[in-house]
């Protein structure tokens, strides 16, 4: 091989390189401006709110008068994760833990930033127990219902007192979730 060819490879590997690069900005700046909306909002390109990026995939349901968005925690990591770590709950949106048998399902506050309203749920949907105001100091403390319950809601404080929510309220489970 001669020394000139030695010499450029070098050159073709930082041309290659710059090229790629140029390429992976060019894509992104192109993604950025959204060319698909012709700006026609669409559900796809539709700006989405803070909590529903913290809050994905909710699923409307009822409790008592109010309508809110529940975010759904089935599996096993999502339950033991709940909100904790989350910056803050919005008054319309709830957490809905769906337990795969009735039982007495406890709840504790770890790594919580601020306080839970708590709505305990029987096999059909009736609500069996309510605690309100649970602050996250109350960790490692856990809170049960006195009865099995299969399904528990996660509200944030006031949100009971504020829509009247007692043990004869209705609650109307998002739809595909039980009853």
């Amino acid at each position: 091989m001669s020394t000139d060819k030695v010499n450029t490879l070098p050159t073709y590997i930082l041309l290659a390189i710059v090229v790629c690069l140029m390429s992976l900005i060019g894509y992104a700046v192109y993604q950025g401006k959204n060319p698909k909306s012709d700006g026609v909002l669409t559900e796809e390109n539709e700006p989405k709110e803070e909590w529903e990026i913290i809050y994905p995939n909710t699923k409307i349901m009822h409790l008592g008068d109010k309508e809110v968005r529940a975010s759904i925690a089935r599996t096993w990591p999502e339950k033991i994760k709940g909100l904790s770590n989350t910056p803050y709950l919005p008054a319309d949106v709830v957490k809905l833990f769906v337990f795969e048998a009735p039982d007495i399902q406890s709840i504790w506050m770890f790594e919580m930033n601020y306080s839970l309203d708590i709505i305990w749920l029987d096999a059909d949907g009736k609500i069996i127990e309510i605690k309100e105001n649970i602050s996250p100091d109350t960790y490692p403390e856990n809170f049960a219902a006195k009865e099995p319950a299969l399904y528990v809601i996660e509200a944030v404080a006031g949100f009971v007192a504020e829509n009247n929510i007692t043990a004869t309220s209705t609650v109307v489970l998002p739809i595909g979730v039980g009853q």
